[in-house]
């Protein structure tokens, strides 16, 4: 009984001791916790890259699925017109940015 109680009580101690050090020292639960917090921003983030690649699939799908989309694209991106068409630009032409007035 005597030997049993002995165990009980270095158990115990060792637990507490390894309680202290896991809450007490720097490396314990305050960088636990900073750990889940930083795992939980990049758990949100893959979710929210993981939508906008998702929103990239479908939106390729469309482009080359559907012709009209994808010049409606290529016109758009390239500026580009069919031999036909004309453009017409109206306001202001933009003005390219000047210079500092040097010495």
């Amino acid at each position: 009984m005597k030997a049993s109680l002995t165990r009980f009580a270095y158990v115990l101690v060792f637990l507490v001791a390894v309680g202290y050090a896991f809450f007490a020292f720097p490396q314990g639960m305050h960088a636990w916790q900073e750990k889940q917090r930083q795992i939980q921003a990049m758990e949100k983030r893959n979710d929210s890259l993981a939508k906008q690649v998702e929103r990239q699939k479908e939106y390729i799908n469309r482009l080359q699925n559907n012709l009209a989309a994808q010049e409606l694209e290529i016109r758009k991106r390239l500026k580009l017109l069919h031999p036909e068409e004309k453009l017409y630009i109206m306001g202001d032409p933009e003005t390219p940015a000047q210079p500092p007035a040097g010495k």
